[in-house]
């Protein structure tokens, strides 16, 4: 005779618990993190630019954050006191470019060194008129160590040591 077994407490089968629920949560909040990240960066990117590029494509360009690098055109670094700005062009393969920089904070090194080409980089954006470039910051490039032992073997003297900067005209 088969022996019958008694029927023992059922095992409730385990329920999922709101995995759905859980998976709509996390995608919600994965849409809501990178809307913030890309609404919020739409305006902070930064082009950076040679001058004749930039000013062959200006109308590109315009009303976007620009990093501008040429060489300062000799002669042309001019400051004004009330209100304190500078006035400079960069060139870069013949094409020049107008900057104004309307603050006094400059580095040191950005001088007319006669003798020494000065490479400047600017940010900012372009004027309304597509031609003239607002910085609200400046960075002027030393040589390199390496670059100073070459000209130093060849005899020249190192910028600032013993050279007096072109003086800067007043607007």
């Amino acid at each position: 005779p088969a022996v019958a077994q008694a029927p023992g407490p059922e095992r409730p089968t385990p329920k999922k618990k709101g995995n759905l629920g859980l998976l709509i949560g996390l995608l919600v909040m994965v849409a809501g993190v990178l809307t913030l990240v890309f609404t919020s960066f739409k305006g902070a990117a930064i082009y950076s630019l040679d001058v004749d590029k930039l000013v062959k494509d200006a109308s590109h360009f315009q009303q976007r954050n620009i990093r501008v690098k040429g060489m300062l055109v000799k002669g042309t670094l001019a400051r004004r006191d009330q209100p304190c700005e500078y006035r400079f062009k960069l060139q870069e393969k013949g094409v020049e470019l107008a900057v104004h920089h309307p603050s006094c904070i400059v580095p040191d090194t950005f001088k007319d060194m006669p003798g020494m080409d000065v490479e400047v980089q600017a940010e900012g954006k372009l004027a309304d008129d597509g031609k003239t470039f607002v910085s609200t910051a400046i960075v002027a490039k030393c040589p390199s160590k390496y670059e100073m032992q070459q000209k130093s073997m060849a005899g020249e003297l190192a910028p600032h040591a013993g050279k007096q900067a072109a003086p800067v005209q007043n607007l």
